[in-house]
């Protein structure tokens, strides 16, 4: 069985099937700040999503994170950090990458368990 939540025209935003939670890749609805306020943004976002799910933060078993200059890590990892459940690290990958806008400079993309 799958279930889908804020299914648009192209995609779900969150989706579950078979015991996990897989999100769409997120981006900030506010792009007016800079790395670490993007992030933040997309953090409460996944938050929200992974609620709908029937999950939470502390289940991420993986996370992708794109971002459109690398030499931005820094700033997208202090907000990961004081996001990220600390006793429930997950695997994460995160590259450099052109986005879909312009004022896009991070998105990210979790699967969880639900």
């Amino acid at each position: 069985m799958i279930t889908r939540h804020q299914t648009t025209h192209i995609l779900s935003k969150a989706l579950v099937a078979n015991g996990f939670a897989f999100l769409s890749g997120l981006t900030a609805k506010d792009r007016s700040g800079g790395v670490a306020e993007q992030t933040a943004d997309i953090l409460a976002q996944i938050d929200e999503y992974l609620e709908l799910a029937g999950t939470d933060k502390s289940k991420i078993v993986t996370g992708n994170v794109w971002l459109k200059d690398i030499s931005t890590f820094a700033e997208m990892n202090e907000a990961w950090e004081a996001w990220v459940d600390k006793d429930a690290l997950p695997a994460r990958a995160t590259v450099e990458a052109r986005l879909a806008r312009e004022d896009i400079l991070v998105e990210i993309q979790v699967q969880a368990l639900a």
